[in-house]
């Protein structure tokens, strides 16, 4: 009786090559909310430059993120919007530290409806009485910035200013595309968020925070300890900081590393 070889098989025999050799090298990457629009532009054009590699993304607060990884998320590449959460995974041992470097800053704003109904001109008017302000969640770093801004302006406004703004919160987000969204929604008066934020709604209003009380964020990503393919990882990272990966984080408004 012959013996038939399974065609699928047989196939493989033919080309020299199994028939899992064609799947994609799939690499997830867990990056801060903020992040979304620049790093989906850098996923597309990463995957460009390396033919037969597919990048997943897993976007949210980096808070969430950072505990997702140390609870043994399948992650390959941890990219949080400041260096405390970035700290405590290196703390959890959940990163390569060696790996870990600095991409990107951003800068704090405040965004309103386009007809801006409250009035707001300045940021001493989010003191209003009856305004109703939106902020990040307190673990999550747009939320960690924007209290220290308010406590930087109350400095000079008194402590008055900050009572007020803090009667005026009518919710905490959990990510800062949730503050952001309630604006847009029209849900809010205001919120402060990022500057790379408001450039993804350019129907809201936007007033800058003066320098000496905006707050520099610093976005650090490092390959992860548990990756199972460190050295595309680290190809990943290196993209980023490359000369066309920060073209793109500067298109979507983000600043370059300190």
């Amino acid at each position: 009786m012959k013996r038939w070889i399974p065609l699928l098989l047989l196939a493989g025999l033919l080309t020299g090559c199994s028939p899992d050799a064609e799947k994609p090298s799939m690499l997830t990457v867990s990056a801060a909310a903020s992040l979304t629009e620049a790093f989906t532009e850098i996923g597309q054009a990463f995957e460009a430059s390396q033919p037969g590699v597919a990048v997943v993304f897993n976007f949210g607060a980096s808070s969430s993120l950072r505990a997702q990884l140390l609870e043994g998320a399948p992650v390959d590449v941890f990219a949080s919007a400041n260096l405390t959460q970035m700290g405590l995974a290196v703390d959890g041992r959940a990163i390569v530290p060696e790996t870990a470097a600095v991409f990107a800053t951003n800068a704090l704003v405040i965004v309103m409806p386009a007809d801006n109904p409250a009035g707001i001109s300045t940021p001493a008017d989010l003191a209003r009485p009856g305004l109703k302000l939106v902020l990040a969640a307190p673990e999550v770093p747009a939320g960690q910035y924007a209290r220290q801004a308010l406590e930087w302006m109350a400095a000079d406004l008194g402590a008055a200013f900050l009572t007020g703004v803090q009667a005026n919160v009518v919710s905490l987000e959990d990510s800062v595309r949730g503050a952001l969204g309630k604006v847009a929604l029209g849900e809010a008066d205001a919120a402060i968020v990022y500057a790379s934020d408001a450039l993804t709604a350019p129907e809201l209003e936007v007033i800058e925070i003066p320098t000496q009380y905006n707050v520099l964020a610093e976005y650090p990503l490092a390959v992860t300890a548990t990756s199972t393919q460190p050295d595309l990882a680290g190809e990943f990272v290196a993209f980023v900081l490359s000369a066309e990966g920060q073209a793109i984080l500067q298109k979507w408004g983000f600043g370059p590393p300190p």
